[in-house]
């Protein structure tokens, strides 16, 4: 079983590459809240609405002081397709060895189709300006959480 992060824990920092393939760290944003996302593979169905979702809420998201990073295993080139396919305006990383996805908790057994598979565990946390975990969501819906988010935070 995968370990799971909770409110209260200290996030893992990290430093992934880019669409760009320019580095990218957690503590660089500290002072800020950071939405950190999880999410299998750019440009399928449901990734695809995730991150719209994101991109047409982060005006308001970073008007209140948070900041949004998206974590995939895919490489930068395809993140970069991706990016400049749908319009994101938000950094998305490349973790294609899963080191930082199993360090969240985001990366395990889930089901799929009713079969128990490994894979991506779609997954949003909210890291406060600290650096701590303010709110873990494991299984979370490509569609919706977004505007869970913006009214727990009040935005």
């Amino acid at each position: 079983m995968t370990t799971r992060l909770a409110p209260g824990d200290a996030a893992p920092d990290f430093t992934l590459p880019d669409a760009d393939d320019k580095p990218v760290s957690l503590s660089d944003l500290r002072g800020r809240k950071v939405i950190v996302y999880f999410y299998p593979a750019a440009s399928t169905p449901g990734c695809t609405k995730e991150a719209c979702d994101f991109r047409d809420n982060l005006a308001e998201l970073n008007d209140a002081g948070v900041d949004v990073l998206g974590i995939s295993p895919d490489k930068p080139t395809k993140l970069a397709t991706f990016r400049d396919k749908e319009g994101l305006t938000f950094p998305l990383l490349s973790d294609p060895d899963r080191k930082v996805l199993e360090e969240w908790g985001a990366f395990g057994e889930k089901t799929m189709y009713g079969k128990t598979v490994t894979g991506v565990i779609r997954s949003t946390f909210l890291v406060d300006e600290e650096g701590r975990i303010e709110a873990a969501l494991y299984n979370v819906r490509a569609t919706g959480h977004v505007a869970k988010l913006r009214r727990d935070l009040k935005i």
